[in-house]
């Protein structure tokens, strides 16, 4: 029996060597274990693309700073400032009207899919109602003012005119149905713990109906500018280590599905080339301003305009980086809500310009 002894003593160094690894795993942030396994394994498997990998986080990610720096300050200035319980208080009232308002301005609104993120998260945690935040998540990516006019001198003014109509009449029908889904007990409760805690959203909606104050020079105040900092800090690091994680996904798209697999799926005038291009623009990486020359050349390739219309909305609202951002920010049904208003409004958008444009 002596001589078992050793061997069982490097058994349990051995088994307490791997509890403590695991400890100090379950330490480490899982988005950040998660990437940086995928570089390893990238590394391992093909050294060329892992150092493309790389460039392209960092210049996707240096592209859409200013985007996510701006949206982040406003959601970390309105917390500070108490804004963000004046925007509860005020969509409180009417859903008819908060659901149009919020539309609209998220059809016009300047942020993209992933900018727009932690303003969602701050709403939300004000106590905002889900129905116009969804219309306002839903409009807000498909268009602006610079896309429409870029929109307008590549694709031509109908296809930007679509596009925008597109935008609010998405927002709408999404702030309407949700609006209905939760008079139903649905989403209750929408934002994760773990988003709860990230983005600011630790302050719950205004329990009366007075409006508080809104302190615009919130940094002459420590408690106040304490907050900003924390918030920012915060929906800063949540959004940067996501979007690093979905950007690192699309590097991976980019180099291993050749564009011309793109063109020869959606370049045709079949009947199901708008369902196809619906999907294939779910995880694209062609989207927002990207997506404008690309969309030019395929349709001078032939491709239908309901389909490349679904193709650059579905791409705009449910791409890899805001998909996985969206999933990280609320809960399971939430997302799959968000990502199926997304599919069945740029299916519906499309068929609905390919009859206009067949018709003209």
């Amino acid at each position: 029996d002596e001589e078992h002894v050793p061997e069982e003593r490097t058994m349990t160094t051995v088994t307490l060597a791997i509890q403590q690894m695991g400890l100090k795993l379950g330490r480490i942030d899982r988005v950040v274990l998660a990437t940086a396994l995928i570089f390893a394994a990238l590394t391992l498997a093909d050294g060329a693309q892992s150092k493309e990998s790389v460039f392209f986080v960092l210049d996707n990610l240096l592209f859409i700073s200013p985007f996510l720096i701006l949206s982040v300050a406003i959601a970390a200035g309105a917390k500070a400032t108490g804004m963000d319980q004046q925007i509860a208080l005020a969509f409180k009232g009417s859903p008819l009207t908060s659901v149009v308002l919020a539309a609209a301005f998220g059809a016009f609104s300047p942020f993209c899919s992933c900018g727009v993120i932690p303003l969602i998260a701050g709403l939300l945690g004000a106590g905002v109602p889900l129905a116009p935040v969804m219309a306002f998540w839903i409009a807000s990516p498909i268009m602006d003012p610079e896309m429409f006019i870029l929109t307008s001198a590549v694709l031509g003014l109908d296809f930007a005119v679509a596009k925008t109509l597109a935008a609010l009449g998405m927002g709408l029908i999404a702030g309407f149905s949700t609006h209905l889904m939760v008079a139903g007990k649905m989403f209750a409760d929408p934002l994760r713990a773990a988003a709860t805690s990230c983005c600011g959203s630790t302050c719950g909606a205004p329990e009366t109906d007075e409006v508080p104050a809104i302190v615009w020079k919130f940094w002459r105040e420590d408690e106040r500018l304490g907050l900003f900092r924390a918030e920012f800090l915060s929906a800063g690091w949540f959004l940067l280590k996501w979007m690093t994680f979905a950007f690192v996904i699309e590097s991976l798209m980019v180099a291993y599905i050749p564009d011309d697999m793109v063109a020869s799926w959606l370049g045709g005038g079949e009947w199901w080339v708008i369902p196809v291009s619906v999907f294939a623009g779910i995880p694209a990486y062609l989207n927002g301003f990207a997506a404008i020359p690309t969309i030019d050349g395929l349709l001078q390739m032939g491709m239908a305009p309901g389909a490349a219309l679904a193709f650059m909305i579905a791409g705009s609202v449910t791409c890899i980086p805001a998909a996985i951002a969206v999933y990280a920010l609320v809960k399971k049904h939430v997302f799959a809500w968000y990502v199926m208003l997304g599919v069945a409004g740029s299916l519906a958008a499309g068929i609905a310009f390919e009859a206009f444009s067949a018709s003209v």
